[in-house]
């Protein structure tokens, strides 16, 4: 990799850091070698940022809906061709294997601008209400955009593309963990031909620009996907100048398993799911809740699926597991994996310690722990790795309890032969999501929490309404 910064993107230009001279290194998960060097910006660049934004957005507000699309489909297009690269972006910043990175990781990408533009063409931007009255969709304004590393391209597109098409202007801060992918996507940006200012993009960590971002008086607009910890101090920074904040935070989602689920078929996928992106999705199925007839079977099955489960380079083609995105992220599960021990849950699969044939790499054990309570810190936490705890219940009542019975409300899992309790049950789960006998989701569904999981929602058209404004001209009409 080259020694020279990653820059910033700042009014159409490639921007060096004006005071700051702080730099970060972006480390391969696999290798624990440099995969780039990162010129993190302060709070002048943030300045800069957030006025080249301010300058554009009268001018792109002003476009057409159709011009704007016109540029949203040129920017589909760089990407589509220059698809390969995104997959091996991704693949070398955070370790998703080259096949979950070919097929869901990048595919994101183009997946969320056309589903974009086609819920665009649907909304009826302007219609009359009442008697007099004309209601229209404007957009909101300069928009900050923040986004993690663990599923990179699909945050940063889900905010990204409504923005464009709603006629906002933004700042995004990516993951300085993983910069490679946004740093491609800018390169897109800027090859689509978007007007200067109408996106910019700064490189830093949270606590050098974070608040400088979010507080900033002319920033109309928050979108923030990460730690709820990270979205409370967003929230508060936000709340002086009372602009609009739409969070998508953590989970701790559960599954529930009912004894008539088809076992074999529900906890293979259960387990299968929770280890995929080697457990770094926050709608993961981390808690498994069997009925109790049934818990010792679903136990046997989830420990065989885990024995059979392997781990790879992410560069290698197969169904295999990356590590986990860093050191910090490594070490952090390794407590918590010692947290299950030390509280008694019962270790079927997995454990503690670097996984086996690997002598450099954030590689975790793929682990599963059984004999848990809803009150250990493993069922508590949001663990971020390929770590699975199964709870048993033993009734409909006591699976809805145990399910609801977390912080968080992002998503939820029933797996049942019996459609109508499946119905009834997914209708009690307190969750923004909930999948039914494996069911994945559509990109025009909405995506986001209850609870300390978040507000507002993404995708499709519900992430087109988080940039638009409200307006309703009474007297338009003759009474």
């Amino acid at each position: 990799m080259s020694d020279r910064p990653l820059k910033s993107y700042i009014a159409g230009k490639w921007t060096a850091p004006q005071t700051s001279m702080e730099t970060s290194e972006a480390i391969n998960p696999a290798t624990e070698e440099r995969a780039a060097l990162v010129a993190l910006c302060g709070p002048d660049d943030v300045d800069t940022a957030v006025a080249a934004a301010r300058a554009a957005f009268p001018g792109y507000a002003a476009l057409s809906l159709e011009e704007r699309i016109v540029l949203v489909e040129r920017l589909l297009a760089v990407f589509e061709r220059r698809y390969d690269e995104m997959v091996r972006a991704i693949s070398t910043e955070m370790g998703a294997p080259y096949d979950l990175s070919f097929n869901a990781q990048a595919e994101c990408g183009p997946g969320h601008l056309k589903e974009t533009v086609k819920a665009a063409r649907a909304l009826k931007w302007e219609r009359r209400i009442g008697a007099t009255g004309r209601l229209v969709h404007e957009p909101i304004g300069v928009c900050v955009l923040i986004t993690p590393w663990n599923w990179p391209i699909n945050q940063l597109v889900a905010k990204v593309g409504p923005a464009l098409v709603a006629g906002c202007t933004m700042v995004l801060k990516p993951s300085e963990i993983a910069p490679l992918s946004a740093q491609l996507f800018a390169e897109f940006i800027d090859e689509a031909g978007f007007p200067a200012g109408v996106f910019n993009m700064l490189h830093g960590t949270g606590p050098a620009i974070g608040d400088a971002l979010t507080g900033h008086a002319e920033v109309d607009m928050v979108s923030f996907t990460g730690s709820t910890r990270a979205g409370i101090q967003v929230a508060r920074s936000a709340a002086g100048t009372v602009k609009r904040v739409s969070q998508e935070l953590g989970g701790k989602s559960a599954n529930i398993v009912f004894a008539d689920a088809g076992l074999e078929a529900a906890v293979t996928r259960g387990v299968q799911h929770c280890f995929g992106n080697t457990g770094q999705s926050c709608n993961a199925p981390t808690r498994m809740l069997v009925e109790a007839s049934a818990y010792g079977e679903a136990v046997a099955i989830a420990a065989r699926v885990a024995a059979g489960v392997t781990l790879g380079d992410p560069m290698d083609k197969g169904p295999h597991l990356g590590p986990v995105v860093s050191k910090v992220q490594y070490d952090k599960i390794q407590t918590l994996i010692q947290a299950g021990i030390d509280e008694g849950a019962t270790l079927i699969v997995g454990g503690p310690g670097r996984a086996d044939g690997f002598s450099r790499g954030y590689y975790v054990k793929p682990t599963i722990f059984a004999g848990v309570t809803n009150q250990m810190t493993v069922a508590r936490e949001e663990i971020f790795g390929p770590v699975l705890v199964m709870i048993p219940f033993a009734d409909e009542e006591e699976a809805i309890t145990i399910a609801n019975d977390t912080p968080y409300g992002l998503a939820g899992y029933v797996q049942s032969g019996d459609l109508a309790r499946a119905h009834r049950v997914a209708g009690m789960v307190r969750a923004g999501s909930v999948h039914i006998n494996g069911a994945g989701q559509d990109y025009c569904s909405p995506f986001g929490g209850y609870k300390q999981s978040g507000n507002g929602r993404e995708w499709g058209e519900f992430g087109l309404h988080d940039f638009l404004e409200v307006k309703v001209m009474n007297g338009f009409y003759p009474a």
